[in-house]
């Protein structure tokens, strides 16, 4: 058995069914075995960036560790971002790469890059393979660190030698153990005692609800404890879909971008909740003020995330599936009172506000919960970054849909790959893509996969032939130059670009043209393509 068969043999043991992928001559070796592997599915993707959103998509809906395979130099560095991503949102992954022969490392020769040492400060571990007899073991522990603790991508640099080199013997362990590598599970019985306790003591307490929530397959306990206790719930971004949007406990998304009753419920707490999140600047603005007028409880899984950017008075380290497991069976049910309804009824309110109207656009706040409305139960709807991101944020409808973005690296381009993993993984489930034209044109190429292997993907384009969010920030006192190298000028008929691919397009301009529109895009068999032309100078704020 050779490097490469013990790779491939490995994956499959690993439970691996899909690699997203882009091959090079230093990774032959491996995608030879892998053609004449059927067990595993294979994408080849257009640009090696988006193997990595692929495989984030395919983690995100099936709860299996994502998996992404390119070659060395510059196939390995275009898959950098892609990790990054992955690792901002705690994306388990593992992400294999050719390399070089193992003797000629450190010569500079033809595509070799340090790519072991290029994605330390953003991985959650990598290994160089040296020598092949320890494919089986490196693959075993690059999946269980990728998968446990905080998850997050793992990379295996592979040289084109070792993936030729014979093997002594196979075998793939059955358990794995890092003596240096034991995260926490369950939490500690105390400081569950102290939450249980700060709980049935506070008078406006507040969940804020993140997205490790997802990562630990806790939804279901949240949704518990928030009932059970009558807390109201604020979400970060990537915690978003959680709980369906008008339940009456769901209050939206907090922060910079968020809504204003999920804001002003934290602005009046005396308890805060925290649940599988981190203190992210766009979703606690002012750390400082939130600790000094509130008790803080901190439940998570990296021991490293509390205390770094808010204290918590109460911290509690494990995996907030277990550790909201631990508090339900001591919590006592707790009644809603006046202080909650008026939040509730500001939500509402939120919720119906109408938006406004200019002829010859359609406003996105509109348009996203009129597509909000007509999701199936189990949508998986992949947005984008930019303003198109923020309006999905605070007017999509998801009473059941699952919302997917790159919330922590902010990475434009990640919908439409993610969208494809998604499919990929589970094709009966409806996906629909949010984008800007900026973000669009950064991965329409993937369009070639998704006509390849005939995906039925829906693409909603706002198209304000604008970069939103940046000529937003221009526009304002802090830039006197005001909007700069903004403007999406020279951007292709992107009805011309989807019927080169074989895919259907619409565009509308019109609010009275969103529902049929909608109708005929979702309903419609195939991948579509509807572009909504918006008003550049329309902002997240109106």
């Amino acid at each position: 058995m050779t490097g490469a068969q013990a790779l491939i043999e490995s994956l499959k043991r690993a439970g691996v069914e899909h690699i997203f992928g882009y091959a090079g001559a230093t990774i032959c070796p491996t995608v030879d075995v892998l053609a004449q592997t059927p067990e595993i599915g294979y994408t080849l993707v257009r640009t090696e960036q988006n193997a990595g959103h692929m495989a984030s998509g395919y983690y995100r809906v099936t709860g299996k560790v994502g998996v992404c395979m390119v070659t060395s130099g510059p196939g390995a560095t275009n898959l950098l971002t892609g990790i990054a991503t992955a690792y901002l949102d705690s994306i388990p992954m593992v992400a294999i790469t050719g390399q070089v022969p193992s003797h000629l490392l450190g010569r500079d020769i033809f595509q070799e890059i340090d790519v072991t040492g290029a994605v330390a400060p953003f991985s959650k571990h990598s290994y160089l393979v040296k020598d092949a007899n320890d494919i089986p073991r490196i693959v075993a522990e690059a999946f269980h660190i990728a998968s446990t603790g905080r998850p997050g991508p793992v990379l295996i640099d592979l040289p084109i030698d070792v993936q030729n080199q014979k093997l002594k013997s196979y075998a793939y362990p059955e358990e794995v153990s890092i003596r240096s590598y034991k995260p926490s599970v369950r939490g500690n019985d105390l400081q569950i005692k102290r939450v249980v306790s700060a709980i049935e003591s506070a008078k406006h307490p507040v969940i804020y609800a993140g997205g490790g929530i997802f990562l630990a397959n806790a939804q279901q306990e949240l949704l518990e404890l928030a009932e059970r206790t009558n807390i109201p719930v604020v979400t970060t971004m990537m915690g978003l879909s959680l709980l369906p949007t008008h339940h009456p406990l769901n209050l939206g998304m907090i922060g910079a971008f968020g809504n204003v009753a999920a804001n002003k419920a934290l602005a009046k707490s005396d308890l805060l909740v925290m649940i599988g999140s981190r203190v992210a600047d766009r979703a606690i603005l002012s750390p400082e003020e939130v600790q000094r007028r509130m008790t803080i409880i901190h439940i998570d899984v990296d021991p490293a995330e509390i205390g770094k950017n808010m204290r918590a008075e109460i911290p509690v380290v494990g995996d907030v599936k277990s550790i909201l497991h631990q508090i339900l069976e001591r919590i006592q049910p707790r009644s809603g009172d006046e202080w909650l309804e008026h939040f509730q009824a500001r939500r509402k309110e939120e919720l119906s506000r109408p938006f406004p109207v200019k002829e010859g656009y359609v406003f996105p706040g509109s348009l996203m919960r009129k597509l909000g409305a007509k999701l199936q139960y189990n949508a998986a709807v992949c947005v984008d970054v930019g303003q198109n991101q923020i309006w999905a944020c605070k007017h999509l409808t998801m009473d059941g849909p699952r919302f997917l973005t790159s919330g922590g690296l902010g990475t434009m381009g990640y919908s439409l790959p993610a969208a494809v993993g998604v499919k990929v993984a589970q094709p009966g489930r409806q996906t629909v893509v949010i984008c800007g034209d900026g973000s669009f044109q950064m991965s329409f190429n993937e369009l070639a996969a998704i006509a390849h292997a005939q995906l039925d993907i829906k693409i909603v384009l706002i198209q304000n032939s604008v970069l939103g969010l940046v000529r937003q920030i221009q526009d304002t006192p802090t830039y006197p130059a005001g909007p700069f190298g903004v403007a999406l000028d020279g951007s292709p008929d992107f009805t011309a670009i989807a019927a080169a691919y074989g895919i259907p397009s619409r565009v509308i301009g019109d609010e009275s043209e969103i529902d049929g529109a909608l109708e005929e895009l979702l309903h419609q068999p195939g991948a579509r393509l509807l572009i909504c032309r918006t008003d550049p100078k329309a902002t997240t704020n109106d």
